[in-house]
């Protein structure tokens, strides 16, 4: 069900001079509405349904329905410039202030939100310092709605390249930032929420590195978060893993591409060593991290029954969670959670990926050949074989790694039950070589033992191993 109801129809073709830009809305309605929003924040008589502070706490009906059709409207450049001519950002700044009506805050932050999507617009929000601090303070808003409007606006900010380097060093400024946004990711159920939330952590990680260190390292000293008094309400000491975790956990089922979002959040942060450190040194030495995502690409992603071209769909989220899991692999080897007989069916998955990717590969090249004439269907193509490569060199550093923890016990068990054969492993040699020798040549021992027969068979297949042994 839509929120807003939609936007009014205008007789402002009949007057004159009143049509805003080329639409049919009436400046003289937008203006006697934005007129009623601020007599709403500053009555000029006692509003019989305000609180005892004088506050209102909700919105007539009518009042709501018009102000709502004026965030239908601010989606319109034209709208949203006369909205900016008018000071509508300024009125705004009163209603974050004063108004104690969440839904009334949720709207405006709504209208901010569309017009920002605007450059010019943008940029003026963005260098408006009172506002850029007033709209952080939204952060620490109890009221789910109000969030997701704030987060929306501010993912907005961050997509234009010419304003996000002010809200990074803006939010950088803020520790309080921080903590709302942690208390959000580890406490919400509300997904839409996390969602973009996470997408806002994502793009800042993504922006700026010295932003993202700041924040793995983060032991809040003094955090405040919401409350529904207006005084500060202390939070715990959070950590941005178990966070990111938590709200991972609350999207898992109801929203692929929010999972994709947290998954490439952990993945950034395996790019700095602390980042390393803060996953796999954690209260739990990393176990929950690990278990979450061995339990995805084990029990949800690419499983047998799936057709191959699964891995089409699934590759950028599978690529973040195998990178993650490779570098605590790398990193904590002598964990339990990461010992073979704990992480062998990981390891039969990664064959399977490889397999699947062989496969769209050859798809891939056929289809090239096909549309050969077709400039853009060559790019489409280019993109798609350049994001299967990352997912095939994530799979084949991790498996390498895995190959040299193999037992004898793991492997006779993948051979029981099917999952190593002389096709798989052929898939698997034909990926790692030569760049991974050493791993396939310590596996090829191990197989030895397990079945000399098939042992005997990979060597004919791959001569560069015969040489060596």
């Amino acid at each position: 069900m839509d929120r807003n109801p939609s936007p009014p129809c205008s007789d402002a073709e009949e007057e004159e001079g009143d049509a805003v830009g080329n639409t049919v809305y009436s400046k003289h309605w937008l203006f006697s509405v934005l007129t009623r929003l601020i007599e709403v924040i500053a009555p000029a008589e006692p509003d019989p349904g305000a609180s005892p502070d004088g506050a209102r706490t909700e919105l007539d009906e009518e009042m709501e329905n018009d102000i709502c059709k004026v965030w239908d409207m601010s989606m319109d450049e034209d709208v949203a410039l006369f909205l900016q001519e008018f000071n509508a950002p300024d009125i705004f700044m009163g209603v974050f202030a004063k108004s104690k009506c969440p839904r009334l805050t949720e709207i405006c932050v709504g209208i901010l939100g569309n017009m920002a999507c605007f450059q010019d617009i943008c940029m003026s929000i963005s260098k408006d310092e009172n506002l850029g601090q007033v709209l952080l303070q939204r952060l620490c808003d109890s009221d789910s709605p109000t969030l997701l409007e704030t987060s929306r606006l501010l993912l907005t900010c961050l997509s234009q390249p010419e304003v996000a380097n002010v809200w990074v060093e803006r939010i950088r400024e803020n520790p309080s930032v921080y903590d709302c946004v942690c208390f959000i990711m580890s406490s919400s159920t509300n997904v839409d929420l996390l969602v973009k939330v996470g997408e806002v952590v994502d793009k800042l990680f993504d922006l700026d590195e010295e932003l993202m260190l700041n924040w793995i390292k983060n032991g809040t000293c003094q955090s405040v978060g919401p409350s529904v008094d207006d005084s500060p309400e202390e939070l715990p000491d959070f950590k941005i893993v178990p966070c990111i975790l938590e709200a991972a956990k609350q999207v898992r089922s109801d929203n692929p591409e929010g999972l994709d979002v947290y998954m490439h959040i952990l993945q950034l942060l395996t790019t700095v060593d602390e980042g390393i450190q803060a996953i796999v040194q954690a209260p739990d030495g990393g176990k929950e991290t690990w278990s979450l995502l061995y339990d995805l690409v084990c029990q949800e992603l690419c499983q047998p029954d799936d057709p191959p071209i699964i891995v089409q769909e699934q590759k950028t989220v599978l690529a973040s969670i195998l990178s993650v899991l490779s570098a605590m692999f790398a990193s904590q080897t002598e964990q339990e959670y990461t010992r073979m007989r704990k992480s062998k069916w990981c390891f039969f998955l990664l064959i399977r990926i490889l397999q699947y990717m062989d496969g769209c590969g050859k798809r891939a090249v056929d289809n090239s050949k096909e549309s050969k004439q077709e400039e853009t269907g060559r790019t489409e193509i280019n993109e798609e074989d350049f994001h299967l490569k990352i997912l095939k060199d994530i799979c084949c550093e991790l498996l390498s790694n895995m190959l040299q923890e193999l037992t004898k016990e793991n492997t006779l068990e993948g051979l029981h039950q099917g999952h190593l054969n002389e096709e798989s492993c052929s898939c698997a040699f034909q990926n790692l070589l030569p760049l991974y020798f050493a791993s396939v040549e310590s596996f090829l021992e191990v197989l030895r033992e397990a079945d000399q027969a098939l042992a005997d068979n990979l060597e004919k297949r791959f001569p560069s191993l015969k040489v060596h042994t």
